[in-house]
């Protein structure tokens, strides 16, 4: 039987999904230049499926163009390949739209780079549970469920490696048949590009074993959560080291430290554009490794940012490896989105030259009522919470301008009347079918 390769061109939408259209590879150069045909509307489809609410109704054209830097081209034996291009949405004139996910983090970029002259490295680190192996007590970071998962692990780092990805670890995590899986750390856009890459690959994998990979942030509610963990430092134009000083409050530059304060003071709206689904919320809850409160803690699980540890031993120097983690996200949100909703916060905390509060000495031995005396709010408890803090922040409005600030809330809160009635554990299954 004769076949013809399809190339797909697709974005990572609102919705956190990749969506596009199919075409002849023999169609490729031509394509490269106009892209596929889409509509406005498209970016309203949900996380399950249906057009719930769109402000665009059915008129109006764009273009979904690919990025030949994004191509992924994977071939499985006689199975056909995983082949497809990441793109942006423009409009019938070539100019960017205005609520492309991908063009919204393009902006923030340029204006960290433009303003304060500094380019962001990051990484995300993925959780997720496979259903391809079977579930046992005791089998937390355990070689023997690295076992049992067979061949998925090493044959989902050959993937991403062939997908021009640099594999950096994988492993069986604290909860039932979770898995985590990073690659090297990327500049700019490109990390979240593999970010997008790494989920469909773990997805494709899987698939091909006859399994899932489920990023969903929480199977059922008193359960163990996944979380997606931003990994970000800062680097001059020169591609060298900007954010580590010794001698610094927290390890951290003086500019540094005013991007990290900038994240910690507008978290409340960030959660809407980093965890923003209703499960997102019931893994941010106390005693569940996961953060509850806008706080930066020195190699600290449950805060919200972490100062993450230098190994000395290392052959890498310090300032090569120290990092930020930024805690509050999961893979319902679209990496362009969460990492360009962090890059815009921090710019703020540039702008305005914030400050951070000096180290906690014990910060989990201290009241509710000293944290917040000291300044800590709590994270939004329900994605309600979220938007609201996100719709009543006036310098989100400005981040993603007037028209996609409108979009993205529409968008979430038909979301959440979808669910509305349902149970929690409904409310889960729901979500662990969608991602």
């Amino acid at each position: 039987m004769e076949r013809e390769r399809i190339v797909f061109v697709a974005i990572c939408d609102l919705a956190a999904h990749v969506r596009g259209k199919g075409f002849p590879e023999a169609e490729l150069q031509g394509r490269l230049l106009k892209g596929v045909g889409f509509t406005h509307s498209n970016i309203m489809m949900s996380a399950f499926g249906p057009i719930f609410e769109t402000p665009f109704g059915t008129e109006g054209d764009l273009m979904l163009v690919p990025d030949p830097t994004t191509k992924v081209d994977v071939t499985f034996g006689d199975e056909a390949p995983e082949l497809f291009y990441l793109g942006d949405l423009r409009t019938t004139d070539n100019k960017p739209w205005e609520c492309c996910p991908r063009h919204f983090l393009r902006r923030a970029l340029a204006d960290l780079e433009q303003e304060a002259g500094l380019r962001l490295l990051a990484s995300f680190e993925q959780e997720f549970v496979y259903t391809g192996v079977e579930e046992r007590p005791g089998d937390s970071y355990a070689l023997s469920l690295v076992r049992r998962q067979g061949i998925f692990g090493e044959a989902l780092l050959a993937a991403l490696r062939k997908a021009g990805l640099v594999p950096d670890s994988f492993l069986p995590e604290y909860g039932p048949r979770q898995f985590e899986v990073t690659v090297a750390p990327a500049v700019g856009l490109r990390a979240a590009d593999e970010a997008v890459i790494l989920r469909e690959m773990a997805r494709s994998v899987a698939e091909r074993l006859g399994h899932r990979a489920t990023f969903a942030p929480i199977l059922e509610p008193a359960g163990i959560g996944n979380g997606t963990h931003i990994h970000f430092s800062l680097l001059t134009k020169e591609n060298e080291p900007a954010a580590y000083d010794p001698a610094g409050p927290y390890g951290l530059t003086p500019i540094a430290q005013s991007f990290v304060a900038g994240i910690l003071y507008h978290l409340p709206a960030l959660a809407a554009l980093t965890a923003p689904s209703v499960t997102s919320y019931y893994r941010l809850k106390p005693d569940r490794w996961a953060p509850t409160w806008t706080n930066l803690g020195l190699q600290d699980r449950g805060a919200s940012l972490r100062i993450c540890p230098i190994f000395r031993s290392a052959a890498e120097p310090a300032a090569r490896q120290f990092n930020v983690e930024y805690r509050v996200a999961d893979a319902t949100a679209s990496p362009y989105m969460a990492l360009g909703a962090i890059v815009h916060a921090g710019l703020y905390g540039i702008r305005k030259k914030l400050s951070l509060p000096p180290p906690f000495t014990n910060f989990w031995a201290m009241s509710d009522t000293q944290r917040l005396a000291a300044g800590v709010r709590r994270l939004p408890q329900s994605l309600g919470e979220a938007l609201e803090a996100l719709k009543t922040t006036r310098e989100a409005q400005s981040w993603l301008g007037e028209k996609f600030f409108d979009v993205y809330l529409r968008f979430k809160m038909a979301e959440m009347r979808a669910v509305e009635g349902l149970a929690p554990a409904e409310i889960c299954q729901k979500y662990a079918a969608a991602y």
